[in-house]
């Protein structure tokens, strides 16, 4: 057992490792790995020491350890079955939800919602897309902004393009898409990065959405399981909360 949780607590700490190099030391949620590993690495010192109640402590961390990531587990089916879809066609309305702005380009995450957004409208030109994102730190336009220069130079009609500049967050987002176009009261999908889509209808659902449809976009190959963990946390908190 206890080469076991040294080889966890190992692969969990150079996970992290890779996830610095690829998206810097402070990225969202990092700290997670750099925990987890070291948590796993405590109970392979202390699950066999001489000493009782170093052993006993190491045995109920490895219970709160195992007992937490099955409640991550679960939730990251959950996340999991709802990347493979395919999301529906000939939607009234499609919300691109934003992400991250660095400076006036669109992030990896953003410009993978981008393509999407793209392809979707068009396949769908009858589909009006929604450009839901504010201005956060770090950022010299609005997402909702960035997204319109980028879609327009790829030869998405202006148009089809209605953009949401107020959002900071996922829930503002679908609230205040519906209160532009009353769109919750009809076929509506939303684009996000796979990882997300599944929380992302929950809110929608919450928010008052009628029928709201999933519509993935690509998730970063080297971060996808990380993204997945991170959703899971995210959703195990927010049901705490009453969030959906």
């Amino acid at each position: 057992m206890d080469m076991i949780t040294m080889i966890v607590g190992a692969a969990c700490l150079l996970y992290y490792v890779v996830i610095a190099v690829y998206a810097g030391p402070t990225a969202n949620f990092g700290w997670f790995w750099i925990a987890l590993g070291a948590a796993f690495l405590v109970v392979s010192r202390t699950v066999k020491s001489d000493r009782r109640v170093l052993r006993l402590g190491g045995r109920t961390l490895l219970v709160i350890l195992i007992l937490g990531l099955c409640i991550l587990a679960v939730q990251s089916v959950n996340v999991i079955r709802e990347m493979s879809r395919k999301g529906d066609a000939h939607a009234d309305y499609a919300i691109v939800l934003g992400a991250q702005v660095k400076g006036t380009r669109p992030s990896r995450s953003l410009l993978m919602r981008l393509e999407r957004a793209r392809s979707y409208a068009q396949e769908n030109p009858d589909t009006i897309l929604i450009l839901s994102g504010g201005q956060g730190p770090g950022e010299d336009i609005s997402e909702a902004r960035c997204m319109y220069e980028y879609l327009t130079q790829a030869g998405i009609p202006k148009e089809q393009l209605v953009l949401e500049d107020r959002s900071t967050s996922t829930h503002e987002n679908l609230v205040f898409s519906d209160e532009l176009t009353n769109c919750s009261r009809t076929s509506c999908g939303i684009i996000s990065n796979s990882f997300h889509i599944y929380r992302a209808l929950l809110l929608a659902r919450k928010a008052g959405y009628a029928d709201p449809a999933g519509i993935p976009a690509q998730s970063d190959p080297v971060l996808v399981v990380h993204l997945v963990v991170r959703e899971a946390a995210a959703l195990t908190i927010g049901r705490l909360k009453g969030a959906f």
